[in-house]
């Protein structure tokens, strides 16, 4: 295990991405007329704002700095290199601690769990950097599917020195979770989850259905077609796509900004959430890394599941303002669920926008784990 495994960004990269802020070009936009309620996308008004703000004022290199003090480590023996966070429990206890492995989503990284880290001092934490995504180690194929995803962290939480973990995740990382539970059981003592898997209902879904699942299934198909765009696109033209997003910051900044705003839970407001410094690190990570295209592979890869459901005692906590949130019901076919709790405010990104409801979660995920 090599430590000290940050990489900090090349001034080049710096000084390109200033010039094309400096040439950003506007672009007339659709306007519908009839339908003001619609959103089309980013508002102008906020685009031009964390534009301006990224092109003179925000700093990368005081952010970086900070990200880069995290204890980051890299795997050196594993098939598939893994970059993570790996923190130490800072309380002394006379057994050792517990392992928290924290699985972030898209479009973020372990940025997802700054605020989260300082409430799990008393435990060890694990947040990789899923490969394809900011701040990982480059693989030779890019990125890589959920499933596979899910292999490349075992082998990384065995290779960091821990033989067994609660594993916490959203979006994405609750595809990986998943897969992780099903291929390598022994190693996952309990799951703490923000959401099932869209997969679930999108991809032959069960036959059986109840009123209520019936109801979520419905609602999930019409948020596939009001605001499901992104994953189709990502999913089959993710190389289209990428070319426009890994050239123009503006167009980064648009594509991932949108959803910071719709799918976390503010008031009509990104700043509600985000401050726009905040924000453009996010936008600012996935730049510099040029990872926006490796980021879109497990939406185009998929990745075969050949389990039907998953034995490690799963804890649920629901946020209003997620995605596509699924009845209780549904997702006990597909998880063992021992505790539920649905919370009164926060959406898509809980672990930064409501990091101690989050929290509970994961401490009742350590409460409940098996072997405790």
């Amino acid at each position: 295990m090599k430590h000290d495994a940050f990489v900090r960004t090349d001034p080049a990269v710096l000084d390109d991405l200033h010039e094309r802020l400096r040439r950003f070009r506007a672009v007339p936009l659709a306007r519908l007329q009839g339908e003001p309620g619609r959103s089309l996308g980013v508002p102008p008004p906020l685009l031009d704002a964390v534009l301006a703000r990224w092109g003179d004022g925000y700093d990368w290199r005081a952010h970086e700095e900070r990200v880069a003090a995290l204890p980051w480590c890299e795997t050196e023996r594993a098939a598939v290199p893994v970059r993570a966070v790996v923190s130490p429990a800072r309380t002394a206890g006379t057994a050792p601690a517990p392992v928290v492995l924290l699985l972030h989503g898209w479009p973020d990284s372990v940025l997802r769990f700054e605020r989260l880290l300082p409430l799990l001092d008393d435990v060890t934490v694990v947040a990789p950097a899923l490969p394809g995504f900011p701040f990982a180690a480059p693989v030779p194929a890019g990125g890589l599917s959920a499933v596979a995803m899910a292999d490349a962290v075992a082998d990384a939480v065995a290779e960091f020195g821990f033989e067994r973990c609660v594993v916490s995740a959203g979006d994405v990382g609750c595809d990986v979770a998943e897969a992780l539970a099903a291929h390598h059981p022994r190693a996952v003592t309990a799951l703490h989850l923000t959401d099932v898997s869209q997969h679930h209902f999108l991809v032959d879904p069960p036959t059986d259905l109840d009123a209520e699942e019936r109801a979520y299934a419905a609602r999930g198909a019409r948020w596939q077609a009001q605001e499901g765009g992104y994953m189709h696109e990502q999913s089959t033209r993710p190389g289209t796509l990428a070319v426009g997003l890994g050239d123009s910051p503006a167009g980064l900044a648009a594509w991932i900004v949108e959803k910071l705003l719709r799918w976390s839970d503010g008031d009509g407001s990104l700043t509600d959430v985000f401050s726009l410094d905040e924000a453009l690190t996010w936008v600012s990570a996935y730049w510099v890394s040029g990872c926006i295209g490796t980021s879109f592979t497990p939406y185009a890869a998929g990745g075969a599941r050949d389990w039907s459901r998953v034995e490690a005692p799963a804890v649920f906590t629901v946020f209003p303002r997620d995605l596509v949130n699924a009845p209780r019901r549904f997702a006990e076919r597909f998880f063992d669920v021992v505790a539920w709790r649905e919370f009164e405010r926060g959406g898509h990104f809980a672990a930064f926008e409501r990091p101690h409801d989050y929290l509970w979660g994961v401490r009742t995920a350590l409460e409940v784990r098996r072997g405790s």
